[in-house]
């Protein structure tokens, strides 16, 4: 089966700072604390909408960034959170992270709803801080970075379109030709086992999912050939379109092969008649395709459509695409009247919360001492350095995670240095 696949960058938003203000208070000599706390920067949220088909739109923008909360106010004024940033996905989208390929989320149902990048929290104001012993702190934290990754999204497509027919009347050519599926071609029945599906994209920007269905012959709707299987992929299609070998080069009449086919669809199930069809009389650079096609149109008595291709050459192509786009447009869904067997795999969506080490230490070859860690990088970024008592808390908070022992046993001496993110510091006995 084709899977659809793009990567993308996401990224939630920035929580806003916290501030740093004062009040006057007749009992605090510099004042209370007034400085409120900065909103929620929005998440990323993936939303399954029924109504899109392939991961097309994502080809374009790759790049989804959601926006920062609101900085904290004065007079413990807090900062406005931000409102989530959704994003539209087909169902059947499988969410991967691009560099562990961890499955974050299988979504599947329409409105169904998943954080793939997690928006900061917001700063804490100087409000927050006050003590009896520090009733007027100069301190406030910046806002929580927001997650960022990048994810690859994997669509195992449902078919738009359907391709039918009799074996080898040219469904796999012209899905080669118009799509970037590759099936493999032979010159013999049933090189088609199973559904090829492909992305067609038309020449004014349109798209929509192709599927080359299994060869289809007489007893398929009583199990006949690969019966049941292929007769239940087509009813997961949209619009038919009827492939028809109209040179006849395996001496079958092209008016039978279409009226057994149509047959087959009605017997398996009536609904089926319920598609819109198209035909296509293919193989019209060959020898005596006119002749059989104004005989074929003499007597079609239903009002489809017909259009008279070259698959291998390619001519009539470019019409045949329009009119399939046009009538998908004005084709509504087909909703089943029954779901496939359970096969005992459920879908899941997956909350993905890493929970990893406070920190790691490693050495440059310069010997300096490098600081990696979410949790660490997280309050670095957190702390305004701008504030002495914030670059204090800051020491004081690698002392908590445990960042000067293990500097010590590592080796580190006064004045060596230490390396987080792109800074630099001195290591201080």
């Amino acid at each position: 089966m084709f899977v659809d696949q793009v990567k993308i960058y996401v990224k939630g938003g920035d929580g806003g700072n916290g501030m740093v203000a004062f009040r006057r208070e007749k009992y605090v000599p510099n004042g209370g604390p007034a400085g409120g706390d900065g909103g929620k920067g929005a998440s990323v949220v993936f939303e399954v909408n029924e109504g899109l088909r392939t991961l097309m739109d994502f080809r374009y923008k790759r790049h989804f960034k959601a926006d920062r909360g609101e900085h904290g106010m004065s007079k413990g004024q807090h900062g406005r959170g931000s409102k989530d940033m959704i994003v539209k996905v087909p169902p059947g989208t499988v969410v991967m992270d691009a560099e562990t390929k961890e499955v974050i989320a299988d979504l599947v149902e329409h409105g169904q709803q998943a954080v793939i990048a997690k928006g900061g929290r917001g700063g804490r104001g100087n409000t927050r801080f006050a003590t009896p012993s520090n009733p007027a702190p100069e301190i406030a934290e910046n806002g929580e970075p927001g997650q960022e990754r990048d994810v690859i999204l994997e669509l195992k497509l449902l078919a738009d379109v359907g391709l039918v027919g009799f074996p080898s009347v040219g469904k796999s050519t012209l899905l080669s030709v118009v799509s970037s599926a590759k099936p493999k071609i032979a010159e013999y029945h049933f090189t088609t086992i199973v559904p090829n599906l492909g992305m067609v994209e038309t020449e004014d920007s349109r798209s929509f999912v192709m599927a080359d269905l299994p060869g289809l012959i007489e007893g398929a709707s009583e199990g006949v050939g690969l019966g049941h299987q292929f007769l239940r992929h087509i009813e997961r299609t949209r619009v038919i379109v009827h492939v028809i070998d109209m040179a006849a080069t395996e001496g079958r009449d092209p008016l039978e092969d279409y009226l057994t086919i149509n047959r087959e669809l009605k017997e398996y199930n009536l609904r089926l008649t319920e598609r819109p069809q198209i035909i296509v009389a293919n193989k019209m650079d060959m020898p005596d395709a006119e002749e059989n096609l104004q005989k074929f149109k003499e007597q079609l008595e239903e009002d489809y459509p017909i259009f008279p291709i070259s698959a291998l050459s390619r001519k009539g192509l470019r019409e045949l695409l329009f009119a399939v786009a046009d009538k998908l447009e004005e084709t509504p869904e087909f909703p089943l009247e029954h779901e496939e067997e359970d096969t005992g795999i459920h879908r899941v969506l997956y909350k993905h919360e890493a929970d990893p080490e406070n920190f790691t230490i490693t050495r440059d070859p310069d010997g300096s001492f490098v600081l990696t860690g979410e949790k660490l990088e997280r309050l670095f970024k957190m702390t305004d350095f701008s504030r002495e008592e914030s670059v204090r808390r800051f020491s004081r908070q690698l002392r908590g995670l445990g960042v000067d022992d293990a500097l010590r046993q590592r080796g580190a001496k006064d004045g060596d240095i230490v390396k987080l993110l792109e800074f630099e510091f001195e290591f201080i006995e």
